[in-house]
């Protein structure tokens, strides 16, 4: 019974530090006495919470407020400098990889760049396995040394990645993407086992689109908005439908969604995923690129997705003093509106979104020259009390907004924590806020290891 209350007792104050440290995040500066009834706490416990952060470096001030005839009220925020973090984004072209500080400023970044997005059998030339992990080991060492930072001080590394992301086993996150040529990837253990931080520190692995969909709804275009749905459209395209508000607090679920393989085409193109009739096949950049050159396309050999859209697009639409539009060029365009228009039909249809956001690098670039005809064509092809209660707009975060939201797994979790320290694999539960023993052994066993001697 004793060891019960003493339980009940820690996870108490952990969940008081959580409320204060959310509140103050997402919604500070704030007083001490504005954070009483933001977060339902008494003054007592409010003053033990702010001093028990603020001696940790975790809270810090932020200037005085008058008030009405009292004394001068102490703003608080979170400390920027009160931890690290590390998003990374498994793109078609690129992995970036990305140091925030806590405010989700960048300090360092860092873009390995891929291979052609060629077919190769059942791959896909510059997915295989062994080089995606050396960029991410080699990218977060230099994100750390280009700002000189101390890997003690990170709290996490998010990671979106294409595919569907299976927990649970021994091994971690384990990554099912047949559109990139893995299967049952084991990419947490492959990871973990070269990545060069503390052994506490933790790893979050999840789709890209879904890590896109939490930037965008925490900081981005779906502020404020009860569901949402995000796409990611790159030289593939997924989507991740958020619940619940900004995930701020405990209630909000999210989904990501195979969106780019559901057909809009019987008996349609052949898709990389194997089937036929994809979303993918028709308007991923991929495929945009493959389409445009089969048509005649004025368009080098060997030309990649961001080369050949781009050269699409001038050619549908030339601007004032060019040469006339090329009507190969805005037919393709026109077609690929209307794909997207009927799957965000779907979209609607399906979950009822507020707002849909597309994104991604190829989204946010065919976006504002599209988006009216896409726009039209949804609404043809959803229920229409459903598309009139129903947004849809472009991402507010830019081509970045992945390796953001790869962040805010980490950061999510932290503060959940209540701003303690990631726990030390083996531990039970989150290492108690304040300490400093694992960091410090994570160090000894580092020393040991390259003097020879036992840790």
């Amino acid at each position: 019974m004793a060891e019960r209350n003493r339980r009940t007792v820690r996870d108490l104050r952990r969940g008081n530090r959580a409320r204060v440290v959310r509140r103050l995040y997402f919604d500070g500066p704030l007083s001490r006495q504005e954070l009483g009834p933001a977060t339902g706490l008494s003054s007592g416990s409010i003053s033990n919470v702010v001093a028990e952060l603020a001696a940790e470096g975790l809270l810090e001030e932020a200037g005085v407020v008058d008030s009405d005839g009292g004394r001068p009220r102490t703003l608080l925020r979170v400390a920027p400098g009160g931890g690290l973090l590390i998003g990374i984004d498994i793109g078609e072209t690129r992995v970036r990889v990305e140091l925030f500080d806590l405010s989700l400023t960048e300090l360092a970044r860092t873009d390995r760049l891929l291979g052609p997005a060629r077919p190769q059998g059942p791959a896909r030339h510059g997915y295989d396995v062994e080089r995606i992990v050396n960029h991410v080991r080699i990218g977060v060492s230099d994100v750390l040394r280009d700002a000189g930072a101390d890997p003690e001080r990170l709290l996490g590394i998010g990671i979106g990645v294409p595919g569907i992301i299976e927990r649970g086993g021994p091994a971690g996150a384990t990554v099912h993407g047949p559109t990139i040529g893995w299967h049952a990837v084991p990419f947490e253990k492959l990871l973990r086992a070269v990545l060069e931080v503390p052994a506490e520190v933790p790893l979050f692995i999840d789709n890209g689109a879904k890590t896109l969909g939490q930037a965008e709804m925490w900081f981005g275009g779906g502020r404020g908005a009860g569901t949402a749905a995000i796409a990611l459209i790159g030289s593939g395209i997924g989507a991740s439908v958020i619940h619940g508000g900004a995930l701020i607090e405990e209630s909000g679920r999210s989904s990501a969604l195979e969106w780019g393989h559901t057909t809009v085409r019987m008996r349609g193109r052949r898709c990389r995923c194997g089937s036929i009739g994809c979303l993918e096949a028709y308007a991923g950049a991929e495929a945009l690129r493959e389409r445009w050159y089969e048509a005649g396309g004025s368009l080098p050999e060997d030309a990649d997705d961001e080369t050949a859209l781009a050269a699409l697009l001038v050619a549908a639409f030339p601007g004032p003093g060019g040469p006339p539009p090329d009507p190969l060029a805005v037919s393709l365009l026109d077609d690929t509106a209307e794909c997207l228009g009927a799957a965000i039909g779907d979209l609607i249809n399906l979950f009822l979104p507020e707002r849909i956001l597309l994104g991604g690098w190829a989204g946010l670039l065919i976006g504002p020259r599209l988006l009216p005809a896409i726009r039209r064509h949804a609404e043809q092809y959803a229920l229409g009390h459903a598309a009139a209660r129903t947004t849809i707009e472009l991402g507010e975060l830019g081509p970045d907004a992945v390796t953001v939201g790869a962040a805010t797994l980490p950061l999510a979790a932290f503060l959940a924590r209540g701003g303690s320290r990631p726990s030390v694999p083996g531990q039970s539960g989150p290492a108690e806020p304040g300490g400093a023993a694992a960091p410090q052994r994570w160090r000894r066993a580092s020393a040991a290891s390259a003097s020879g001697e036992p840790s």
